[in-house]
Order: C-alpha cells, then sequence, then structure tokens
C-alpha cells in the first residue's frame, strides 16, 4: 500500500459496524445518515465582512444513526469518545461533555421551532479529524438536523437545516460562527466547489476539475493561544475601516461595499495598520471571483498563485498565520509539483491546504514529514481529500 492510500484509508467508517453497533446498544435499526465536513479554497476572514468565499464539501464525513423512542428520552452515544448522554427532551441543557452539544442545540432549535419530535437514540461515529480545521462540528449539527429531519418526516429545507445548524453552535456550542461551514456541508457537490456570497447567502458551483493533482491537507497539530483575541481584533479593526469610509460614502455597510480606491482615501493616512487589514479583505475578494472564472477554464495553475498570494497576505497583511504554517508554505513553494498552497481558517495553526502532482504526493508528504518534525519536534498529519456531495441518508 502506498503512502497516500494508506493516509486515506486509516479511518474510514464501517457502515455495516455502524449499524450493527447501534442495534447491540439500542435494538433498533437506524435511519442512517452522514453529512460531509469542509475545505475552503479561497477566501479566508471574508465571510465576517459579508464577502464571498469558496468551499467544498469533502469524502470525510459524520456518520449518524437514529432510531424512534416511545419516551421523551433523547439517548447519545459517541464511539469516538466512548460516552453515552441521556437528558430529557424537555429539560435540555449545555453538558459538561462538550460533544452532545452539538446534537442537543439541534435538537433545542427544533424545539424552539415549532416541530413536533419525540425521545429518540441517536450513534454518532465519523472520519472528519478532529481539531483540523474541516469543521467536524458543523457535520455533527447537519448530520443531526437532516436525521432527525428524516425520522419524524419534518419537511425542513436545505438552508433551514444549515441555518438550524449555525445556530446551535452559536446557543449551545458558544461559537459565533459564521454560515459557510454548515452550507458547505449541506449543499456540498462532488467536482464542484461553492461560490457563496456570505450577506445574500445566494450561491453558485464552480466546477473543481482536478486532473493529474490532488488536494492535500497538511496539519500543522498546532493552535496557538492568540487565535481568539487576534480574531475579535481583527474584526474590530475592519468594524473601525468600515467606520472611516462611511463617513464619506454612506451607502457602504461592511468591507464587501468597499474599494481599494476607498481604502486609500478615507483609512491609508488615519492609521497603517487598519488600512492593511482592510486591505487584504477586499483584495481577497476580488481574488476569490478571479478564482472562480479561473476554476471555470480549468486553470488550475493560475488558481494556485492566487492561492499563493492569499496566503502570504494572510501572513504578511492580516497577520493570521504562524511559522509552522509559514514553514509549510514555504517548503512547497519550492517545488514544481504544487500549483498553490496556503493555510486554511482562522489562522495560528491548523491546516494548508495544497494542489499537488498525482505522483509527486508521497514523496511529498514523506519529505516535508521529515523537515516538519526536525524543524519543530512535531508530528505532521496529511490528508488526501476528494470533493464530495453533502448531507444525505446512507443507504
Amino acid at each position: 500500500m502506498t503512502l497516500s492510500n494508506a493516509i486515506q484509508t486509516t479511518i474510514k467508517v464501517d457502515v455495516e459496524d455502524l449499524k450493527k453497533s447501534f442495534q447491540a446498544l439500542y435494538h433498533a435499526t437506524p435511519l442512517l445518515v452522514k453529512s460531509p465536513g469542509r475545505i475552503n479554497i479561497i477566501g479566508e476572514h471574508t465571510d465576517y465582512n459579508n464577502g464571498f468565499v469558496m468551499p467544498a464539501a469533502i469524502d470525510k464525513a459524520i456518520y449518524i444513526g437514529v432510531s424512534k423512542r416511545e419516551d421523551e428520552e433523547v439517548h447519545l452515544f459517541a464511539k469516538d469518545y466512548g460516552q453515552s448522554h441521556q437528558v430529557n427532551l424537555h429539560e435540555l441543557k449545555v453538558s459538561e461533555k462538550g460533544w452532545p452539544n452539538y446534537i442537543l442545540g439541534v435538537t433545542d432549535q427544533l424545539l424552539k421551532r415549532g416541530y413536533q419530535i419525540s425521545g429518540f437514540n441517536l450513534y454518532i461515529d465519523g472520519d472528519v479529524p478532529l481539531g483540523a480545521g474541516l469543521s467536524s462540528s458543523a457535520a455533527v449539527e447537519c448530520a443531526t438536523a437532516y436525521a432527525l429531519d428524516q425520522l419524524f418526516s419534518l419537511s425542513i429545507s436545505k438552508l433551514d437545516t444549515a441555518l438550524i445548524a449555525q445556530k446551535a453552535e452559536h446557543v449551545f456550542a458558544g461559537v459565533s460562527c459564521g454560515i459557510m461551514d454548515q452550507f458547505a456541508s449541506v449543499f456540498g457537490k462532488k467536482d464542484h466547489a461553492i461560490l457563496l456570497d456570505c450577506r445574500s447567502l445566494e450561491y453558485h458551483y464552480v466546477p473543481l476539475k482536478l486532473d493529474g493533482y490532488k488536494l492535500v491537507l497538511l496539519n500543522t497539530n498546532v493552535k496557538h493561544s492568540l487565535a481568539d483575541s487576534a480574531y475579535n481584533e481583527r474584526r474590530a479593526q475592519c468594524e473601525q475601516g468600515v467606520a472611516w469610509i462611511k463617513e464619506q460614502h454612506p451607502q457602504v455597510n461592511s468591507l464587501r461595499d468597499a474599494d481599494l480606491e476607498m481604502l486609500d482615501q478615507c483609512i491609508r493616512e488615519k492609521d497603517a495598520d487598519v488600512y492593511e487589514k482592510c486591505k487584504f479583505v477586499v483584495s481577497e475578494n476580488i481574488r476569490l471571483i478571479q478564482a472562480a472564472e479561473y476554476l471555470k477554464d480549468g486553470n488550475l495553475a493560475a488558481l494556485g498563485k492566487l492561492m499563493f498570494e492569499t496566503h502570504d497576505g494572510l501572513s504578511n497583511k492580516y497577520k493570521v498565520s504562524c511559522k509552522e504554517l509559514d514553514f509549510l508554505v514555504e517548503k512547497v513553494k519550492q517545488t514544481d509539483t504544487v500549483l498553490g498552497a496556503r493555510m486554511m481558517g482562522g489562522g495560528f495553526g491548523g491546516c494548508t491546504i495544497n494542489i499537488v502532482k498525482n505522483e509527486a504526493v508521497d514523496d511529498l508528504i514523506t519529505n516535508i514529514t521529515a523537515s516538519y518534525s526536525k524543524e519543530f519536534e512535531l508530528n505532521l498529519d496529511a490528508y488526501i481529500v476528494t470533493t464530495a456531495s453533502g448531507t444525505s441518508q446512507v443507504v
């Protein structure tokens, strides 16, 4: 088995095993659904500025089995944690265990919206790597919402499924996330990325044809403590920039509405740091629209150059990268077998996303893993992913 195959097959979910485990635990036959994790091709820190993002669902998913109960109890079991959790349907509250909250939060939202459900059994498994920035939490929420929709014939639309999942994360998990993760998990389409307008929620599918190339994620296995404070600071800087622009251009309500000329006119002389942060966001929206055109033309090389530009901006202008992420991007930049690479996600850790020539994948992973370990005395995890369709029932 080659290295790349080994990486892909180490944590796949066995659906038959899931069914048997569910039946042994609950003495019932489950309804099975899955909901994928996601990557973001380009468009970082644009979501909370009402801009554009370009996520894609991937072939790593959260799997959920459910069955109805004859009482008002909710019985949960998580294979990864080897833990169970029980609560009355009408006494839902945040759990200190953590993982039940993504499920209970969705249940809570359904009840608050007036959907009629009874008690249920739920078993959760998955092969989305935890903590890698691939939105395993959104996949859990979307899988739960869709599973309960199917189990109780609720007729929830795809958009409402994503919105319910997002609200669940806000309320029960305490994370004020944007809509991208849940949207990608529900609306994913194989061999496509999604060009999503975070303001209107209008979207278009963009072909993502990777002929001769693979998407490789390199996980730094670090998460620096700067992340939360820096995120809040960046949001505040973007809002300050918008406030200054609005003084002269009242129609501007977010950086989505701004252009580079406005930044030069209204911010540059006031605060160089705010100017740089706002310039990155406006430039990233421009790059994303260009990237969509390149993908329509099948021009992966041009997309790759934009990804390198995005990383440079995230590292040197928006300043949300870290030495581990920069190291990985600089290393692959030195080879002609990688078309593009950048950090993915909020920053200060997590993964880089790379477009790598098929025949170079194994050697690249072997070499960069050794280099990374030598440089930082840390393990580097590699995931080869392909695009996948969104939340669905497993037959």
